[in-house]
């Protein structure tokens, strides 16, 4: 069971979630506007956060930004209207670990908050061990990253994502395939994968616009480059521009 803040001006599809939700064993506070919901979640903190983004008043993107100042690796699944593409983009890239479009099924939306809350949970203890590839350290256990031995702010699916490359250095990944090992979902949309790495590479390269560690490889997907040895020359990434057209590449 889980605590869930579920924020959303909508009367009838609060108290249908809600309820829902609840029946799935969940522990579920509704309130209706962005306003009460930091209240809430300062008051008594959430496991997870279900957040419309078309709220009135303070909005959902400034709502996230002032939880996620609570805490940083606050799992959070946002709502947006069907076909406002750029909003899904957007609310990826304010920190949101996935999001669902109305109208949605209830069973999807259980679904989504049980693959988030899986992947964000704490790491069981056969999880642990620090990854290292040259000034990048992921401890897994802790759920923590450095960079040059600054710490990252990652999202939990960052973090994720991060680890999987560095797990499998050299190996070609499309988004498709990122969704499923990454998400653990069999179908998502493409631009999920695309802003997380957008965001990674922001984090962890010295120039995000011409990276050198997590390069697109045009048409097929993206590749994690291990650092090179000292005096060594980095191996020809054969990467492509950072906005690619192929199907599986892009970010």
């Amino acid at each position: 069971m889980a605590r869930i803040l579920l924020v959303e001006d909508d009367a009838t599809v609060r108290e249908t979630v809600a309820a829902y939700l609840t029946r799935a064993g969940h522990e579920v506070e509704a309130v209706a506007d962005g306003e009460a919901g930091v209240e809430a979640f300062t008051r008594t903190p959430a496991d997870l956060v279900l957040l419309d983004l078309m709220l009135p008043g303070l909005g959902g993107f400034e709502v996230t930004r002032r939880l996620r100042s609570m805490r940083r690796d606050l799992p959070l699944v946002m709502v947006t209207a069907r076909g406002q593409e750029h909003e899904r983009v957007q609310g990826l890239q304010h920190g949101a670990d996935d999001y669902v479009t109305k109208p949605f099924s209830l069973r999807e939306l259980e679904l989504r908050v049980r693959s988030v809350l899986r992947r964000t949970s704490a790491a069981p203890p056969e999880v642990t061990g620090v990854l290292r590839d040259g000034d990048v350290e992921i401890d897994l256990g802790a759920r923590s990253a450095t960079r040059a031995g600054r710490p990252l702010q990652l999202t939990s699916r960052e973090l994720d994502l991060l680890a999987w490359f560095v797990q499998h250095p050299g190996v070609v990944w499309s988004r498709d395939q990122l969704i499923r090992e990454v998400w653990g979902w069999e179908v998502g949309d493409a631009s999920t994968v695309t802003v997380h790495v957008r965001r990674v590479r922001e984090k962890v390269e010295a120039d995000p616009g011409s990276p050198a560690r997590l390069v697109t490889v045009f048409g097929r997907g993206y590749r994690w480059d291990q650092a090179p040895l000292d005096g060594a020359t980095a191996p020809d990434s054969a990467s492509a521009p950072d906005n690619p057209t192929g199907g599986a590449g892009g970010a």
